[in-house]
């Protein structure tokens, strides 16, 4: 449960002008860095891989993640994990399957609410038929930031550990190497070996962090209201889980900090507020509030 509470932390820091130099030295040239995402523009404005590369919310969350050539997230990043549930339950959401209960005449909070099954249609992704099968099966409901510790298992009642979703960074990652995005490897690590996704589509990851860059510099509307709401839910949880800097490095300096500064507003926000406007989705404001609490 300790996942839930680092969240209000803060921004991540920006990595050393050190590691930064030594990424540069990797690139052919300045010239050849920026071309090929010129090409890309045209393809991207309508969100518009095609159905093979078009990839949900959990996906894009570990992609931003992985290491390109080592082919697995940072040993460091304790936070990925309950991210990783979140976007479960805002793709649920967004599919029409899950809604928080109504408010009442209590008016109830965000983390008060129970979510409720709206519909047990598959989706086509096993991990979120998983997900969604739990919540349905459920009674009494639960909470959002219930949800998030029981999938992943961050709970002390031995009685609801079936509830955790096991292998989910392996699970997903073998579904994106089934797109085409990554490949599997084999690599020793002194004293076991592991199985690793290096990255092999470089134009579907570029896109991606090319899409997040966009949302808070060229493309900047000032209204989370008016952005779309799974690029919306993809900025604040790939904060959640600690890889949003990974998409926000290879920008220039004033870019990076006009990028911050965009994504600390969005972060200062109140969701029992916002959840409130029109036009909203009342469970992807819940998953924000529980970890931005």
């Amino acid at each position: 449960m300790t996942s839930l509470t680092q969240r209000s932390s803060g921004l991540v820091q920006r990595r050393t002008e050190a590691s930064r130099n030594a990424t540069d030295k990797d690139r052919p040239s300045g010239e050849e860095d920026h071309e090929p995402r010129r090409g890309d523009e045209q393809e991207d404005d309508d969100t518009g891989d095609s159905k093979e590369t078009r990839l949900t919310l959990m996906e894009e969350v570990l992609l931003l993640g992985l290491k390109d050539r080592e082919g697995y997230t940072s040993f460091w990043n304790d936070c990925i994990s309950s991210g990783l549930r979140g976007c479960m339950l805002i793709e649920l959401a967004l599919r029409g399957r899950l809604q928080l209960e109504a408010c009442g005449m209590r008016r109830k909070g965000l983390l008060a609410r129970k979510v409720i099954c709206k519909s047990d249609a598959p989706t086509g992704d096993v991990l979120l038929d998983e997900a969604l099968k739990h919540i349905k099966d459920t009674q009494p409901p639960e909470t959002v930031q219930s949800w998030i510790e029981l999938l992943s298992g961050e709970t002390w009642n031995p009685l609801k550990l079936h509830y955790q979703l096991r292998n989910v960074r392996e699970r997903l990652a073998k579904n994106l190497v089934e797109k085409g995005v990554l490949t599997t490897e084999k690599q020793n690590f002194l004293l076991f070996d592991m199985t690793t996704h290096p990255l092999t589509n470089n134009n579907i990851k570029q896109r991606l962090i090319k899409k997040v860059q966009e949302a808070v510099l060229d493309k900047w509307v000032n209204d989370p209201h008016r952005m779309d709401k799974r690029l919306l839910a993809l900025i604040f949880l790939a904060h959640s889980s600690d890889v949003l800097e990974n998409a926000f490095a290879p920008l220039l300096d004033d870019q990076y900090d006009l990028a911050m500064k965009r994504v600390r507003q969005l972060l200062e926000l109140e969701p029992e507020g916002e959840s409130m406007k029109a036009n909203t989705n009342e469970l992807l404001w819940a998953v924000v509030a529980a970890f931005t609490k």
